[in-house]
């Protein structure tokens, strides 16, 4: 699949903002912290990538009923649904100066990934956390995606790379009070 920058500037790619707050102290600690165990860049990227999918619970698979949808809030209540800990990721990456995008696939409900820059080309990533069945795994050498698309089924992956979460996904997130009624409200497309 080729994959398609919305923005064909790699500056939006590092940029900071309400949902991804590389800037706010919750992320910079972390990811200071992070930083002090990896010798270059893709080291960091590994590290912030098993710690946010093996750290933070997936609110469903934890039965947390909280929903976080900014950067900080996930890393400091230590939970989020795929989208959530996506955008937790897309921070730690950014406050290193990693060009990294928001994506999706299309499984029913919109499921949320990243993309990393590295070697000139983007890799997609998907810090959503492991369980029975489950095996994602950081790769610069081929995809290792917690999903694969069932195609006969009409899923997808969406190839489009976003700077900043898509609006159907903060709206879902933003309006619900709890993960339950999220989950009602899951986006269906984009």
């Amino acid at each position: 699949m080729q994959l398609i920058q919305q923005n064909p500037d790699l500056s939006a790619y590092l940029a900071d903002d309400e949902v991804i707050d590389h800037h706010h102290p919750v992320v910079r600690a972390t990811a200071a912290r992070l930083a002090r165990d990896a010798e270059d860049s893709y080291a960091y990227a590994r590290l912030a990538f098993a710690y946010v999918r093996d750290e933070i619970p997936h609110s469903q698979d934890s039965g947390d009923p909280r929903v976080t949808w900014r950067a900080s809030d996930v890393l400091e209540r230590g939970t989020g649904i795929c989208y959530a800990k996506a955008h937790a990721l897309t921070a730690l990456l950014r406050a290193e100066d990693i060009p990294t995008a928001l994506c999706y696939q299309l499984l029913g409900v919109v499921h949320g990934l990243v993309a990393v820059r590295f070697h000139g080309a983007w890799h997609r990533q998907d810090p959503r956390g492991n369980k029975p069945g489950v095996d994602a795994r950081f790769s610069l050498d081929g995809e290792r995606l917690a999903f694969t698309p069932d195609t006969a089924a009409g899923e997808s992956d969406h190839p489009v790379l976003y700077a900043a979460p898509h609006p159907a996904v903060l709206g879902a997130l933003r309006a619900a009070p709890d993960r339950a009624h999220l989950w009602k409200t899951l986006p269906t497309a984009l």
